[in-house]
């Protein structure tokens, strides 16, 4: 069993930045593959960025290429999402997931734990 909380969220204006936090509970944070999703008002949930377990090979939608980053810290069991030159279009729920096994990183239902998410409201 994972638990997953996370933190940072925030307003922000456009152009700015914000680092999300995820931490995990448990003992096994490195065996799993970690994603982080966002979910619009009337959206569906969308894929923005994932990292492997050993390797931290990472994984990001275009929209957020180039702007956010994903990383983890396996002693710390936290995984982060650095977002910068954030845009309007950004302002969501960001929700951090575990996977035990995945073959596609964007896919939600290969995630078995989600955290409650965090909102981002960017200001145009």
């Amino acid at each position: 069993q994972v638990q997953l909380v996370e933190s940072g969220g925030g307003l922000v204006q456009a152009g700015g930045s914000l680092r999300l936090s995820c931490a995990a509970s448990g003992r096994t944070f490195s065996s799993y593959s970690m994603g982080w999703f966002r979910q619009a008002p009337g959206k569906e949930r969308e894929f923005v960025a994932g990292i492997s377990q050993i390797v931290y090979t990472t994984y990001y939608a275009d929209s957020v290429k180039g702007r956010f980053t994903i990383s983890r810290d396996n002693a710390k069991n936290t995984v982060y999402l650095q977002m910068n030159s954030l845009k309007p279009e950004d302002t969501a729920v960001y929700y951090c997931a575990a996977a035990s096994t995945i073959r596609h990183y964007g896919t939600p239902s290969q995630y078995n734990y989600w955290g409650q998410g965090t909102q981002v409201t960017v200001s145009s």
